[in-house]
């Protein structure tokens, strides 16, 4: 066994035992133990494997192909024997291949071709604490397959799971896999000397503080190579620049600028992870990366670390259907990954910036990708597979039900899904899709162009927004970066990786296409070449076809506004297909970063699905009458509208009801007794005499509409004729004939008092009131009460001229007790109103003391 004196070391007897027991182990091992390399040769030759291979998932390709060379470098072989990779654009592997390190969206392709992964004995999953949206799929996709197609039972050799990360709830993993071993190695880091530094001041540039902070890392530590961490391209381009000309003017000679992001070519990343072999003595490699060097890479040389304390993450908007990027805090985990990297060859120093209370105050973990991604992908997958609910797999976070139901509506719009099937199943159309690698937009795209006649022009579109754009910023015209491919215009030096890779995933692209039939329909007479990019955008994003507005900028056909920065020819045209828009926190509308010219008689014929005829009815409020109109949309853009003259009457509830729920019940013509039937029925649902009373609050009434009032509304055509309802009648229809006995013998609007006068009971306050003269009551010991006594009215007793005298719901107290106060204070102001010395045996009288009395 190989043995290179590292922490995983300790452990790897121990794994192997763990996993001849069981078909599912946790493996904990912090950066640095040795765990991506050590761990796949540790197992290849395991006997439980027969003859299958292991693959391990890596979150990102840089990781993948060094993780494969240096496997291979140890058993002295070159890449593609033993130890094979396999990535987008990039594949090294053959028969004899034992272990196959692949990018985490390979595998769930892989899955999709062969659910039983008949060949492969175990699947890593590597760094899985990133929770990355290609591996919690894959990991339920993996026990699903297994689960159907790999019975022990049925005496199969079940597929084994090796879940691997440096920090991780390792018991959520575990109860996941079925209370899986964890098995945990000690990590070997040196010291990491932690500087803080003080709260950011208001507008203060993240790459000035950066700057200065790289500035300090490299003089206080000049034999020591620097790793920064900044959120995103542009930080790293702004910061490299400053630190050239700083370089410049210094004339400071061995010290290397390396960027180290996603978007740069593999060889550019490995030269940032190379170890420096340069002329100068003493020389120093500072590295700008993002967060891809957070874990995985061994970065040759570092032991100082400056951390901006910042990550750039994409976040879906169910609500918009798009996905932007935000800059967010990174999380404590993150910080402690970041810190470690100063510490993986010998002490080191980690440059924070941000404070240490700051730093008490981050969460444990970064959120699962699942939780905030565009889940259309995904979705496209599942139905693939026959899974239409994702309960159906198992999850450590399970997709949001919002997001799903968005990507399931944008399938829809796409053709992807069989409206035609009682259950979610693609349609023919989908299941075509699913075959392409891509974005379902951009599998649609790709299909449309090639059933159209126009491959070339998808296969450069798909290509091109398959990846970052890194003229997006500049220059929003799509038709400027597909001059630039097919070499019409020279590319800057700067952009020549980008150029070179997504030419090449072209012609990768054009390989697949060409696997389909290609349908025998020629409609290139519909279409001019200059129509061709903007068909082809709408086409993969029909929720982004915008129109000019009158007061400047656009409308999206998603119901956002968007506009053009700075002075472009796109902004001459009316009508555009857009791929691309940003949005910042707090803004009011969206930034459109590329899009392509879109000539609306495209939506007579090519894009003619796409236009939908809707019958629109709604209240007027500025002519305060109902008003119907037929339109031809595109979205939420009204093309062409006509009034209607005869409106169904789905269509005219459905407007009146939206109308009364923004304007409220005060919109209805309310009066008294209608009010005092509300809170009676209110009073008695609250005390549930009897059970199953209605709930009348103005909340309840203005959810249930549709049932309640609706029935009523046909004649309604201006707003007096709201006042003609009959509320009184519409409202009954809430009880049925017995509750209505109910209501009258429980809640009675009059009470019968001792004169036998009939008081009205006051039911708009909570205990109802009974307001009677104080005379009317002489004899009635008991506290008048309703509801079969369980509710005493609260009683007010009136002067002669209706004022309250004592307001009590305790009848034969105030008779025994305040009585005769009230009868001193009044027998002087009311002589000829009786007021007698025992209240409780006088008559009760509404009448004056007969004269001479």
């Amino acid at each position: 066994m190989i043995s290179l004196n590292l922490p995983i070391e300790a452990v790897l007897d121990t794994l192997k035992q763990r996993l001849t027991e069981r078909h599912e182990v946790v493996l904990e091992a912090p950066p640095g133990a040795g765990k991506t390399t050590l761990v796949p040769l540790a197992l290849m030759d395991e006997p439980w494997l027969a003859g299958k291979k292991i693959l391990m998932l890596e979150p990102r390709r840089i990781a993948t192909k060094s993780a494969a060379h240096r496997m291979a470098s140890l058993l002295n072989e070159t890449v593609g024997k033993s130890i094979g990779y396999r990535m987008r654009l990039d594949t090294k592997s053959s028969k004899h291949t034992k272990v196959e390190v692949i990018t985490e969206g390979i595998l769930t392709r892989m899955l999709q071709n062969d659910p039983s992964l008949e060949e492969v004995g175990l699947v890593i999953f590597d760094e899985f604490h990133e929770r990355n949206l290609d591996s919690d799929l894959a990991l339920s996709l993996c026990l699903k397959g297994r689960a159907l197609f790999r019975d022990e039972a049925s005496g199969d050799q079940p597929l084994k799971l090796l879940v691997m990360s440096a920090t991780l709830d390792g018991a959520a993993v575990s109860s996941l896999l079925g209370d899986a071993p964890i098995v945990r190695s000690e990590g070997r880091t040196f010291p990491v000397d932690i500087v803080y530094g003080g709260a950011s001041q208001p507008r203060e540039r993240i790459v000035d503080r950066m700057v200065a902070a790289i500035k300090l890392a490299v003089t206080d530590n000049p034999e020591s190579s620097v790793l920064a961490f900044l959120p995103g391209q542009g930080e790293i381009h702004r910061t490299n620049d400053e630190l050239a000309q700083w370089l410049s003017e210094r004339k400071l000679q061995g010290i290397h600028l390396k960027p180290l992001f996603g978007n740069l070519s593999i060889e550019e990343q490995q030269q940032a992870i190379a170890p420096l072999t340069g002329k100068f003595e003493g020389e120093q490699k500072v590295v700008l990366a993002t967060n891809i060097a957070e874990t995985s890479l061994t970065i040759e040389g570092v032991d100082v670390v400056v951390d901006s304390g910042l990550v750039r993450e994409s976040r879906f908007n169910p609500s918009t259907g798009m996905t932007g990027l935000h800059t967010v805090k990174i999380s404590n985990a993150s910080s402690i990954q970041r810190a470690g990297r100063a510490g993986r060859i010998r002490p080191g120093k980690c440059y924070r910036l941000w404070s240490e209370s700051q730093q008490q105050q981050m969460v444990p973990h970064g959120g699962a990708e699942i939780l905030k991604a565009d889940l259309a992908p995904l979705a496209l997958q599942l139905l693939q597979w026959g899974v239409n609910d994702p309960a159906e797999l198992v999850w450590l976070d399970a997709p949001p039900k919002g997001p799903w139901q968005q990507a399931i509506d944008l399938l829809t719009s796409l053709g992807a899904i069989d409206t035609s099937s009682k259950h979610l199943a693609l349609s023919k159309h989908g299941q075509m899709m699913t075959q392409l690698p891509l974005h379902p937009r951009l599998a649609h795209l790709l299909l449309c162009g090639m059933n159209n006649g126009f491959t070339q022009q998808a296969t450069y579109l798909a290509s091109l927004l398959s990846d970052r754009d890194p003229f997006s910023r500049d220059n929003p015209d799509i038709a400027h970066r597909l001059d630039l491919l097919v070499g019409d215009v020279n590319c800057p030096a700067q952009h020549r990786g980008w150029l070179y890779r997504t030419q090449q995933l072209a012609k990768q692209i054009e390989t697949q296409v060409k696997r389909f039939n290609k349908p025998d329909s020629n409609v290139s007479y519909l279409i001019q070449p200059k129509q061709v990019t903007g068909y082809l955008l709408a086409c993969a994003y029909p929720d982004r076809i915008a129109r000019r507005r009158h007061s400047g900028g656009y409308q999206l056909s998603n119901g956002r506004s968007a506009s053009l920065t700075g002075h472009h020819a796109l902004g001459n045209s009316q009508w555009l297909a857009v791929a691309e828009v940003s949005s910042t926190v707090g803004g009011k509308g969206d930034t459109i970063r590329s899009a392509a010219l879109l000539d609306e008689k495209l939506f007579e014929t090519l894009l003619s699905d796409h236009v939908t005829l809707d019958t629109f009815a709604a209240w007027d409020k500025k002519t305060q009458r109902f008003v119907a109109e037929e339109q031809e949309k595109i979205g939420l853009l009204v093309l062409h509208c006509s009034e209607l003259k005869t409106v169904p009457v789905e269509a005219k509830r459905t407007a009146l009801v939206q109308h009364i729920r923004k304007e409220g019940l005060s919109l209805l013509p309310w009066k008294p007794e209608q009010l005092q039937w509300r809170a009676r029925v209110a009073l008695l649902r609250s005390v549930d005499v009897s059970g199953d009373w209605p709930d009348v609050s103005d909340e309840a009434l203005l959810d249930t509409l549709e049932d309640w009032l609706v029935p009523y509304l046909d004649n309604i055509k201006l707003l007096q004729d709201f006042k003609k309802l009959n509320l009184q009648e519409i409202l009954s229809t809430l009880l049925p004939w017995d509750k209505q006995q109910q209501l009258n013998q429980l809640a009675p609007t009059r009470f019968k008092v001792p004169t036998g006068s009939s008081i009205a009971i006051d039911y708009a306050v909570n205990p109802p009131v009974l307001a009677v003269k104080l005379q009317e009551m002489f004899g009635c010991e008991q506290t008048p009460s309703i509801a079969n006594g369980k509710i005493a009215l609260l009683v007010h007793l009136l002067s002669p001229a209706k004022r309250p005298l004592q307001i009590t719901q305790d009848l034969a107290g105030f008779w025994r007790t305040s009585y005769h106060d009230v009868k001193k204070d009044m027998k002087g102001r009311y002589p000829k109103h009786p007021w007698p010395d025992d209240p409780l045996v006088a008559v009760a009288t509404r009448r004056v003391k007969p004269r001479g009395s």
